[in-house]
């Protein structure tokens, strides 16, 4: 079956569709049907089954006499470390875990924060809470200490696990003070903590309410897993809200089953044995659902990675990991590979590893330029996979389905909808619009299994963030539209659409422009705050290792070529040259925080960046235009 086959059948019978799917599922008591109507747009997948996720993703490989396959390769270059961890090891680590975190009184429904580098411990700690029923939220290892106190606050954990500490190049990240500061903020207070302790740093662990990882294992029942419902939480995730409050996503245990797993093979192209990799953090969306369930549900080999595309020690390091484990499907950001590419530009690295049991890659997190596209595609040899997807949806909904059907690669598009997802173009108000024409990006409900179907708590927030602009529809919050094929092309967030002079214009088009130009390494585009216009465009570029022209040349190369390319209604006239770009952890650039730098108005600090110091590299070069005053 092709494509439009799978497309077709899911379109003609969604429920139909789902329930085949789920038959790939071990199930303690099987669903009676699939889709539950609660009513006012609210839903739920598989509600009156009775599952356990740990079980799913590692007893009953184990059982099935898989014990001895690899499960997770732990791969980490700032710690000169690898080891692997056979299926069968993996059940025995977790199920002692699950049991030492049981004995201390952590129950079904109890929330677990976990707050930890990339490490195998990360992953144990969340298919223990799994096994247990306990719904985890992982916060990403090193936050701050008032983030992370809003999110004990928001969550209300009854443990916290943490490690000792985190290490980046050249530096190590004290973890366990920046958690005594938070407990401290918090007016929650968890029972206990568990630390575990690196050998690069012993944290200091307070008598009677932190335990150590390994001593507090010490003689203890192993635990069995907990047959939960359907539509019991299996974690929270927060990501940043508009308003600055978290948003904490919360994940069904049945739909995330059945929609992971039939994403492995569908989409990825991966068989159970294979190995798959995708360079994330346990603390994204990406590291839930591609580095620990996703993975390990399909019976494949996952890959835990602690180093950068860069500098751990060179542009080769994902080509070394590639070649040494074998891995087939590899799965990263855009920024990633434009680090390899700045560092690497004509790929000397990639030809020093053998790649021949690499089939293809995926590229998330934000826009794929198809200048990085089009530059790995020359590099790698390998079909290069955008696609688009956000922590709500917890799984692709836009992808090119290569383990169905490797159809067409159109640059600047994440291809085609998946089963699930029937993406629609709409004007403000509402109204469909045509092919080719810019506006926001929605999808009908239901959403399909495994997407959230609230927010911790917060069900008032989820309506009016989600369903309350266009009602029957799930808001993406991105804008862009669909071609004569219909291929989705997704030109920025709804709030990237900047108004000039009344014209609806898409920064990421711009970017693309930019991002052409042979000197440019990476770049971005904001709209700036203007008396005549409303509002401009302003440009901001990094440039390759090596360039040494005279930066303003480079700038009025692509000022030249955006007029050229998007015409003069652009009004593109400001662009500077800068070091770096402001971004989080995850490689997304932080246009909205530049947008408040230029127009001098008052911004927080995202928890989520990566260094600071960056942003007042960003305010000089504004002030040398004019802006950030």
């Amino acid at each position: 079956m092709g494509y439009k086959d799978v497309y077709d059948s899911w379109k003609s019978d969604p429920e139909a569709f789902w329930m085949d799917a789920a038959k790939a599922i071990d199930w303690d008591q099987p669903p009676s049907k699939a889709l539950f109507d609660l009513g006012d747009h609210m839903y739920e997948w598989f509600a009156d089954a009775k599952v356990n996720t740990c079980y799913n993703a590692v007893d009953r490989h184990v059982e099935a006499g898989r014990g001895e396959q690899t499960a997770i390769i732990y791969d980490s270059p700032i710690t000169h470390t690898k080891r692997e961890i056979s299926y069968v090891e993996l059940r025995n680590r977790v199920a002692n875990l699950a049991g030492a975190l049981r004995a201390k009184g952590v129950e079904k429904g109890d929330r677990v924060i976990i707050y930890m580098p990339m490490i195998p411990e990360a992953l144990e700690a969340m298919l223990a809470c799994a096994r247990l029923g306990a719904i985890h939220s992982v916060v990403f290892g090193g936050f701050a200490a008032n983030e992370l106190a809003v999110r004990i606050d928001d969550a209300k954990p009854k443990a916290i696990i943490a490690a000792s500490c985190g290490l980046e190049p050249g530096r190590v990240v004290h973890y366990k003070p920046l958690l005594d500061g938070a407990i401290d903020l918090a007016d929650h207070k968890p029972d206990f903590c568990v630390i575990f302790q690196r050998e690069q740093e012993v944290a200091q662990l307070i008598e009677g309410r932190d335990y150590n990882w390994h001593g507090f294992q010490y003689g203890v029942e192993p635990a069995e897993c907990v047959p939960v419902e359907g539509n019991h939480p299996s974690y929270i995730l927060y990501t940043s809200g508009t308003t600055g409050a978290p948003k904490g996503v919360i994940r069904h245990t049945a739909g995330q089953l059945v929609a992971l797993n039939w994403t492995m093979k569908n989409i990825y192209n991966v068989d159970p044995g294979d190995v798959f990799w995708a360079a994330s953090d346990v603390g994204w969306v990406v590291g839930h659902s591609y580095i620990c369930y996703g993975p390990l549900i399909h019976g494949n080999t996952t890959i835990v990675f602690e180093g950068k595309p860069v500098g751990t020690p060179d542009a080769g390091t994902f080509w070394r990991v590639i070649e040494e484990h074998k891995v087939k499907t590899f799965f990263t950001a855009p920024t990633a590979f434009r680090a390899v590419k700045r560092e690497d530009p004509t790929g000397e690295y990639v030809k020093k590893y053998d790649l021949s049991g690499l089939d293809q890659v995926f590229l998330a997190g934000e826009r794929a330029d198809p200048d990085t596209i089009v530059w790995a595609q020359d590099q790698l040899q390998k079909p290069i996979i955008d696609h688009w997807w956000q922590t709500e949806l917890g799984f692709p909904g836009v992808c090119n389905p290569v383990g169905i059907e490797l159809l067409p690669v159109k640059l600047g598009s994440p291809s085609v909808p998946l089963p699930g997802y029937d993406m629609k173009i709409l004007d403000d108000a509402g109204n469909e619009l045509p092919r080719g024409e810019l506006g926001a990006i929605v999808t009908p409900l239901p959403l399909p299994p495994g997407t959230f179907p609230n927010l911790w708590n917060a069900e008032d927030r989820f309506k009016k963030s989600y369903l309350s602009n266009f009602p029957g529809y799930y808001e993406t919050g991105d804008a862009g539209m669909i071609d004569e094929d219909g291929y989705l092309y997704i030109m920025a967030r709804t709030d990237d659409v900047i108004n000039v002079a009344g014209h609806r214009l898409s920064t990421g088009a711009m970017e693309e422009v930019l991002a052409d130009h042979p000197d440019v390494a990476e770049c971005a585009v904001i709209g700036v705050s203007d008396s005549l216009k409303g509002q401009m465009p302003l440009g901001f570029l990094c440039l390759n290792a090596g360039v040494d022209r005279d930066h303003a040349e480079v700038v009025k190369e692509v000022v030249k070529s955006v007029r050229e390319k998007i015409g003069p209604v652009a009004a593109f006239k400001l662009c500077c040259v800068v070091d770096r770009l402001p971004k989080t952890r995850s490689g997304k650039i932080l246009r909205g925080t530049m947008v408040s730098i230029a127009d001098s108005q008052d911004y927080k600090m995202p928890a989520t960046i990566d260094d600071p110091a960056i942003l007042d590299e960003i305010k000089v070069a504004l002030q040398g235009l004019g802006y950030a005053k």
